[in-house]
């Protein structure tokens, strides 16, 4: 095929906040397709906060990228040549090839998406991986109960926006945190959750007693420091605590302390992180329910869509910095 692929290669490990800096853009060879494997044209790439882990060489529950790799992220694309028996011109695919145009595989964990009148894109969001996050961290980690109440962090997020809307078809009292009063506003009239706090306002922890005045049972953590500090006083007996991430941490020099670590004892509750990608056995159970959620109308999502590979660097350093609403992505091209 002729032209050339796109790809933007980890120039070197950030310090603190990301830089536009530790990105370089180049461009490459389109790659030739051997007996077995397809070519697939990206169409959306994802941008998550788990990707900021990633680009570090410390330990972690992932391995680190390799300086001069390509950026780590999902993708929705369409198979534009194919010497596979299993996939065929025209496929719609879901895939991992990162942060290009294109993409090369043997066809091992590509999914066939299939055409229908729900967005491509909402395979990366609300019916993808965040999705499926939210659905197995508060089904199988939370185990909600009618009545109970939940607070989520980064409510108005790709993740968080979802796990609401399923505490609530559980029954329970959700509670979103999220910055600022636009995106409060969402959480709660738009995705009914039944209160969020702004914790760019201040008065946090006076806030949150209001919105949870019966105490909490499950914190869905996105966020971690000074939030889940709040968080845990406020811990019912035997609350639970699905970690999902840290994304206040993931740009600061000296972690954040917690000074309520006790509540973990007092209140006898229960942590436990998880990575949705160890979990494939729940995907087929959740995307089930998800969809069913979603065609009914009673799961809604919002997106925010930079254009062209070139932009991906600066939006994934404004997602960091919640500057998104809702699900981040990147259009690569048009179908």
């Amino acid at each position: 095929m002729n032209g050339k692929n796109k790809q933007v290669l980890l120039a070197s490990r950030p310090e603190g906040w990301v830089q536009e800096s530790n990105f370089k853009i180049v461009e490459s060879d389109i790659p030739q397709v051997s007996d077995g494997e397809v070519l697939v044209k990206n169409l959306y790439l994802s941008l998550d906060p788990y990707m900021r882990g990633r680009m570090n060489e410390g330990k972690s529950y992932a391995e680190a990228m390799r300086i001069s790799d390509v950026m780590v992220g999902g993708t929705i694309g369409v198979v534009v040549e194919s010497k596979s028996p299993d996939f065929k011109v025209g496929d719609i695919v879901l895939g991992y090839f990162g942060w290009q145009l294109y993409g090369l595989s043997h066809g091992r964990g590509l999914l066939k998406i299939p055409t229908s009148d729900v967005s491509l894109s909402a395979y990366l969001g609300v019916l993808g991986m965040p999705g499926t996050t939210a659905w197995v961290g508060l089904n199988m980690i939370g185990e909600p109960k009618a009545g109970e109440t939940v607070v989520v962090s980064a409510a108005s997020g790709a993740v968080g926006s979802v796990v609401g809307q399923l505490a609530k078809e559980k029954g329970c009292r959700a509670v979103g945190i999220a910055g600022g009063k636009v995106k409060c506003d969402y959480v709660v009239d738009e995705l009914g959750f039944d209160a969020c706090v702004d914790y760019k306002a201040g008065n946090l922890k006076e806030n949150l007693l209001k919105a949870a005045p019966n105490g909490i049972d499950i914190d869905f953590e996105n966020v971690g420091g000074e939030i889940l500090d709040t968080v845990l006083p406020q811990l019912n007996p035997h609350a639970r605590i699905p970690l999902c991430g840290f994304v206040s941490q993931y740009n600061v020099d000296q972690p954040y302390a917690l000074r309520h670590f006790d509540a973990f004892l007092i209140s006898r509750v229960k942590l436990q992180g998880f990575i949705v990608g160890e979990h494939m056995d729940l995907w087929p159970q959740a995307n089930k329910e998800l969809a069913q959620l979603y065609k009914s109308g009673r799961l809604k999502y919002r997106e925010s869509i930079a254009e062209g590979l070139e932009n991906a660097p600066k939006a994934f350093i404004g997602m960091l910095k919640g500057e998104n609403f809702g699900k981040q992505l990147v259009k690569l091209a048009d179908l």
